[in-house]
């Protein structure tokens, strides 16, 4: 889905659904090391209303992990299929919360956070297989919306899910379980609207049980997450 309408939100200072939008460093130059990475943008042939990418990535390992994921999202481009671009989306989508769930196991310390990124991992390893297998199926699947349309009622439900997470993304703190739980918090939510848009818009039997059983199991970890996050304020 090169220079996706689902993508382009977070990477570049244009819509997820934006003809085309121009490339800007977001972070600021005192906060540049070796772990620094920045939102970037990109061009993209998708319709939509401009918007900034949110927070820069700071020094925050998780935050760059995010940055690298949208990175991969907006490097495809989108069939006009509403099955095919939310399985290519969502597979992207599970890889950057593998790979959070691997940067928390190697540097957090809370029990019950471990706890949640193995059982992330482990999830989102086995929908990925999934997915791989429904996104190859309907490679030939003919268009049935408008991905350059913004009104197009799957384009624009798809970009919200997208700039709520940019525009809900924590500030970085010292803790890494504390990152982890504020992070990983909207990547689910961004998930789990995303599914909402396929069960509403999708017509594939299996993506769209895939779909319901994705907002069943993320909206129970995301209250799982707040519920920790309330316990552990001292951590922020």
């Amino acid at each position: 889905m090169k220079k996706s309408a689902f993508f382009l939100a977070a990477l570049c200072s244009g819509s997820l659904l934006v003809a085309s939008c121009s490339s800007d460093k977001a972070a600021d130059s005192t906060a540049t090391t070796s772990e620094t990475t920045t939102t970037e943008g990109a061009s993209g042939d998708m319709a939509g209303m401009d918007h900034s990418a949110g927070a820069a990535a700071g020094e925050s390992p998780l935050m760059a992990s995010m940055n690298e994921m949208m990175q991969k999202m907006e490097a495809s481009k989108p069939k006009g299929n509403t099955d095919h671009d939310f399985a290519h989306h969502m597979l992207e989508h599970h890889k950057g919360a593998v790979a959070m769930a691997d940067i928390e196991l190697r540097d957090g310390k809370d029990a019950t956070m471990r706890q949640m990124a193995e059982k992330i991992k482990a999830d989102q390893l086995k929908e990925i297989t999934e997915l791989e297998a429904v996104a190859t199926r309907l490679d030939s699947a003919p268009t049935n919306y408008q991905p350059n349309d913004p009104a197009d009622p799957f384009t624009s439900k798809m970009k919200a899910s997208m700039d709520g997470m940019m525009q809900n993304m924590p500030k970085p703190v010292a803790n890494p379980d504390m990152n982890f739980n504020m992070l990983m918090t909207v990547h689910h939510q961004s998930a789990v609207d995303m599914a909402k848009a396929e069960l509403a818009h999708g017509k594939d039997t299996k993506l769209k049980e895939m779909a319901q059983m994705m907002i069943t199991a993320q909206e129970k970890e995301i209250a799982d997450f707040k519920a920790w996050h309330d316990k552990n304020t001292d951590k922020m």
